[in-house]
């Protein structure tokens, strides 16, 4: 098997590039009305305001049908349940449901529990609503995954088929994988049986969604780095059928054969992305628009959370943007929210991961600014 083992120089220069993208943080979270939100740019008619604050690395997101938010989460450790108990859209009370867990940063609801993912296993808290003051011991579902860190926190969302799509990233920045299971999404049934690959050839999926009309799946997935400052885009990728291939590591965004595992594989055996994104972007969370509150084209449209490049010289991402869509179709790709950095400068936020509210409106995760935002539209505001 093939290793790339990146040099001395290498893992320091990595080192260095993490540590720009966070000197500013600040060591205690910030109060809601001391986070910066007058810097972010909207689409005329809508606003940003604070959902929670001080919710430490807030990650990935998963919203009850009553109206329980559960947080994950990737360095803390914690998993977390915020309630809205008068409807004002701010949190009311925050839970911690567990803590010192392995990267619980996916998290999915069904039928009144909560799974949870950790890097190496699945777990699941039963009746957890009626339990948030005193949570349950976790279920184990699977504990079969790897428990690599390099890529192994997990996004996972129950698809239209009420299994359980769990990704596996690679343990590398770019490799051979050490086992099939490296490089895939995954699937399983909600009790953690038949557990099998859905798709190959993906470095790194921390979010995905299913087109509200035909039931494909789409998701996100994160390039490979040190390819140069422009080289791969991260990509939007659409898999509506199983046993597709996406490419990693023999080729990157669909037309850049990578030249240490390419050999003699081509770009053309290979599903290409749906949607370039932007070069080192680190898309995560996405979302297609099912409410009725924004304007009508953005029914079905894409979402994405673009949480910033860590290791370019001119730093982007740090937004959300809108992947415009006509049918199965990818058509345009625009900003949608931006601000959380300015001038290339140091980043005050980071979105994470999108979820949405039944009114319509829209949450933001940010692990950066240890926030959760909220994004509404009313046309009366478009002018003032």
């Amino acid at each position: 098997m093939k290793y790339y083992l990146p040099t001395l120089t290498l893992l320091l220069c990595m080192l260095i590039a993490c540590s720009i993208t966070t000197s500013k943080k600040p060591k205690e979270p910030l109060e809601a009305s001391e986070l910066p939100l007058d810097k972010i740019k909207l689409p005329p008619g809508f606003q940003i305001s604070v959902f929670a604050d001080k919710v430490t690395n807030a990650r990935s997101m998963s919203l009850s049908p009553n109206g329980t938010l559960f947080v994950g989460t990737r360095k803390d450790g914690r998993v977390y349940a915020i309630r809205d108990e008068d409807g004002d859209f701010k949190a009311d009370k925050t839970y911690t449901l567990d803590r010192d867990l392995f990267m619980p940063t996916g998290v999915a609801f069904r039928n009144g529990s909560l799974y949870v993912a950790e890097v190496n296993r699945i777990l699941r808290y039963d009746d957890i609503e009626n339990r948030l003051d005193n949570p349950p011991e976790p279920v184990v579902v699977y504990d079969q995954y790897p428990d690599d860190k390099w890529h192994g926190w997990k996004y996972i969302a129950f698809g239209p088929d009420d299994k359980l799509y769990v990704p596996v990233g690679a343990p590398c920045n770019v490799c051979d994988g050490k086992a099939e299971v490296y490089a895939t999404m995954t699937r399983m049934n909600p009790d953690g049986t038949n557990m099998e690959i859905y798709a190959k050839g993906v470095r790194n999926s921390v979010g995905f969604d299913w087109h509200p009309e035909t039931g494909d799946l789409w998701f996100t997935e994160n390039g490979r780095d040190w390819m140069g400052e422009d080289m791969p885009a991260c990509e939007l990728n659409h898999a509506p059928k199983a046993g597709m291939h996406f490419g990693f590591p023999y080729c990157h965004q669909g037309d850049a054969p990578d030249d240490k595992f390419a050999g003699d594989r081509t770009c053309e055996e290979f599903t290409p992305p749906a949607q370039k994104l932007g070069p080192h972007v680190a898309p995560l969370g996405m979302e297609f628009y099912e409410g009725a509150q924004f304007p009508a084209k953005y029914k079905h449209q894409i979402l994405v959370a673009e949480h910033g490049s860590w290791n370019r010289k001119d730093r982007i991402g740090y937004r959300v943007m809108l992947v415009g869509m006509e049918g199965n179709k990818t058509v345009s790709y625009e900003p949608f929210a931006e601000g959380w950095m300015e001038n290339n400068e140091n980043p005050w936020g980071r979105p994470v991961d999108l979820e949405h509210l039944p009114d319509g409106s829209m949450l933001v995760s940010d692990d950066f600014a240890d926030a959760i935002y909220r994004i509404s539209y009313d046309e009366r505001r478009i002018g003032k």
